[in-house]
């Protein structure tokens, strides 16, 4: 489609009842989607597509949007973004799929449309134990050739990406505009992943700032990208839920991991585990199912300084700590200047830093 087209197409998705399969029917009467919003009433009614109801709302919606394409195409310039629609060859193949696809799509980076994706995702408010599953799972599968798929939401979303990155590519699907950094503290991480390789992709245009009920309508993206969705850790009325359950519903593969029954946070895993999801143990499980084979592991090549090597061996991959923690943890005693220490061995990929302030080994031995 032209680009002109596909700003013509953006515009008409933000008419309230025009939803997906309302334009898809229209695209299949009129040439273009500038055709659609330059018709008038009687071409519309003729057409047999639309209710006289529907109409009135799209007169009324242009009339009070003039220019609006426009805007749309100057708020991308602005953002940095670029505009794909259903129609393109750049559009992801899985996501033409499901049964109510977005006719356009958002995004900064690199769309692979045909590429092999897992989607990952989880609670916000993770354990250790969630965390160093995602970081641990992120990187081996991307690592293995899969783009790893995820809300960049706080918690297990943002260890997902983060251990992905380290290995391969990554998608965040965003229920806000790509531009707008949602939470504020992955503003780096979306930055990275957008330059990369990976892309950062949203439904809904340039600034759009994120509301409660742009998130279920994200999460059919995430599920509709993926041929399947591991799920690490979810609470009893995680959004994860909702995303695995969005994929169950267009055959795609449930995958979860177990947890504690006496966790709060394993209880969506282990629900799911109950109701027939796939139970894994290791990122192999999910490789196996879709035949791609797991790379050779790789011997660190991390170099220590002496500070460093003591910092190093209080930590673990599995526990995060804090700097107090760490102080007490020390058998040689408090370093002067710690927190330059571990600002250098996060530079260096040694170390990550979760949203809590807490550090833990960026590999696992």
């Amino acid at each position: 489609m032209k680009s002109e087209g596909r700003f013509y197409l953006a515009a008409l998705t933000r008419c309230p009842g025009f939803g997906s399969r309302t334009l898809r029917k229209l695209l299949a009467f009129y040439q273009t989607a500038r055709d659609i919003w330059e018709s008038g009433p009687e071409e519309l009614a003729v057409q047999g597509q639309l209710t006289p109801g529907a109409v009135q709302r799209l007169m009324l919606f242009r009339r009070e949007q003039e220019g609006l394409p426009e805007q749309l195409e100057a708020s991308c310039r602005r953002a940095g973004c670029k505009l794909c629609t259903i129609e393109d060859d750049v559009y992801p193949v899985a996501l033409k799929e499901i049964y109510d696809p977005p006719v356009v799509l958002f995004y900064r980076g690199t769309i692979e449309p045909d590429a092999r994706r897992i989607a990952m995702v989880g609670s916000r408010r993770f354990t250790p134990y969630g965390e160093g599953l995602a970081l641990d799972f992120g990187q081996r599968l991307a690592a293995a050739g899969l783009t790893v798929v995820s809300g960049a939401a706080r918690g297990i979303d943002t260890a997902s990406h983060r251990g992905a990155r380290k290995a391969g590519r990554t998608v965040a699907v965003l229920g806000c505009g790509v531009d707008v950094a949602y939470p504020a503290e992955n503003r780096r991480l979306l930055e990275d992943i957008a330059s990369s390789g990976g892309a950062v992709i949203s439904e809904y245009g340039p600034g759009t700032r994120p509301l409660p009920a742009f998130f279920p309508a994200r999460n059919r993206i995430i599920s509709g990208l993926s041929e399947g969705t591991l799920v690490i850790e979810a609470a009893r009325r995680s959004g994860s839920l909702i995303t695995a359950e969005m994929a169950l519903s267009e055959g795609r593969d449930v995958f979860a991991i177990p947890g504690s029954v006496y966790s709060d946070s394993s209880w969506g895993c282990n629900h799911l585990i109950q109701q027939g999801a796939r139970l894994v143990q290791s990122p192999d499980d999910i490789l196996e199912t879709y035949g791609v084979s797991a790379p050779p592991k790789k011997k660190s090549s991390h170099s220590f300084t002496a500070e460093e090597r003591q910092v190093w061996q209080v930590l673990s991959f599995e526990h995060s700590l804090t700097v107090d923690e760490i102080i007490q943890s020390m058998p040689q005693g408090e370093l002067p200047n710690l927190a330059f220490i571990l600002l250098q061995m996060e530079l260096k990929g040694l170390v990550i830093e979760n949203e809590l302030h807490a550090y833990r080994r960026a590999e696992r031995e």
